[in-house]
């Protein structure tokens, strides 16, 4: 073998120019049916949490179909149970919590209006321009016609995406119980040559989508702790909550940063109506920690679960983008992690002679066993 003679394979820069255009082509290819990919993500989210328990039971004799049976019924009852207990408490409060979102509403308007009102005293041309007229007009016409322009096509996106997603723990369940039947399926293709590699293979794979997510948590974990530092210093009411709320926000790249941004600084305005620089900061929080997200947390957490340098990490994430929009953002590590170690085991067995070696003499030797009787 190339180990025992002291050969280690290392990836060249064909590999790695083939592996990144793999990438951009599987995320094009992605954004073409989201319609599935967003679903079987999700699918693959609830496995990895699932899947412990199952091995669990299974390590002490339980059939894997029957520990698969008992994991999903017992996260099915335990959804189950957590929505009834959760629903009362919703509905007692959903008439407050309505009641707090205009009151946070009001005072994001006022909030920008005071700041529109401060630009126009600053700037002749915005004074003319009746920029903060304008803009309560365009607020009173977006309120007036919210219902009738946007309720309807929210509901039928809603309506839409909901059967969706409601296979998500379908895909879940068959993965949990028939995922080891499916990888000896395709092993059973493979040449016998490449059986070893193909077992590392499957393993690595599993491994690099399992330490993706164990770096997502970290990384949520991260931001969530940062903003609600900074909230706190800047005296912001449920500096936790809103840190939270807003970390997991961010896993929807770009709409989710805004969305947390945007629910921050309603918070901070509405705070402190008659303190603006309070909601600055809030904004100029936001604004650092999604550099510390991008530049400096997702190499540490993401990428090094990855084993990916932190210029290859953020440099990946901005090609995400440009080829497939946000679901690009979204999937493009966790694609790239997982071509990275097709590219790279391909290369290996490419790169050893022995095991080409062997390969072509089965092929020989099943040649001649076929035709024997040729002659």
């Amino acid at each position: 073998m190339n180990e025992a003679r002291g050969y280690r394979y290392r990836s060249g820069p064909l590999v790695w120019a083939l592996v990144i255009a793999g990438t951009c082509l599987v995320l094009f290819l992605f954004q073409k049916i989201l319609w599935l990919v967003l679903p079987f993500l999700l699918a693959v989210v609830i496995y990895y949490l699932l899947l412990p328990m199952q091995e669990h039971l299974v390590l002490r004799g339980v059939s894997r179909a029957h520990a698969t049976n008992l994991v999903s019924l017992g996260a099915f009852g335990v959804l189950v149970g957590g929505m009834a207990l959760a629903f009362p408490w919703l509905a007692a409060h959903a008439v407050g919590w309505q009641e707090s979102a205009m009151r946070y509403l009001q005072g994001g308007l006022f909030f920008v209006v005071q700041a529109l009102y401060q630009l126009e005293g600053r700037f002749d041309m915005l004074a003319d321009a009746h920029v903060s007229t304008e803009f309560v007009r365009q607020v009173a016409e977006l309120i007036d016609s919210f219902a009738s322009k946007y309720l309807g096509p929210l509901a039928v996106g809603v309506a839409a995406w909901t059967p969706l997603f409601l296979l998500s723990p379908f895909i879940a369940y068959f993965m949990l119980r028939d995922g080891s039947a499916f990888r000896h399926f395709l092993i059973r293709a493979v040449p016998n040559a490449f059986f070893e590699r193909t077992l590392y293979l499957f393993d690595q794979v599993d491994r690099t989508a399992r330490l993706y997510f164990q770096g997502l948590l970290a990384l949520t974990l991260l931001d969530a702790l940062c903003l609600a530092a900074g909230l706190w210093w800047l005296g912001v009411s449920a500096p936790l909550l809103l840190g939270v709320v807003t970390a997991v926000l961010a896993w929807i790249p770009y709409v989710g940063s805004v969305l947390g941004c945007l629910l921050v600084v309603l918070v901070a305005a509405t705070d402190f109506p008659e303190v603006p620089q309070v909601a600055y900061g809030a904004i100029a929080l936001f604004i650092v920690v999604r550099i510390l997200d991008d530049f400096l947390f997702m190499p540490m957490t993401v990428g090094r679960s990855l084993k990916l340098h932190p210029l290859l990490t953020v440099v990946m994430i901005f090609v995400g983008g440009a080829v497939a929009g946000i679901s690009g953002l979204m999937l493009v590590l966790p694609v790239l992690g997982v071509i990275m170690v097709l590219g790279e085991t391909i290369g290996q067995v490419l790169d050893d002679p022995r095991l080409m070696a062997r390969h072509l003499h089965a092929r020989q030797l099943r040649q001649a066993v076929v035709s024997r009787d040729l002659y």
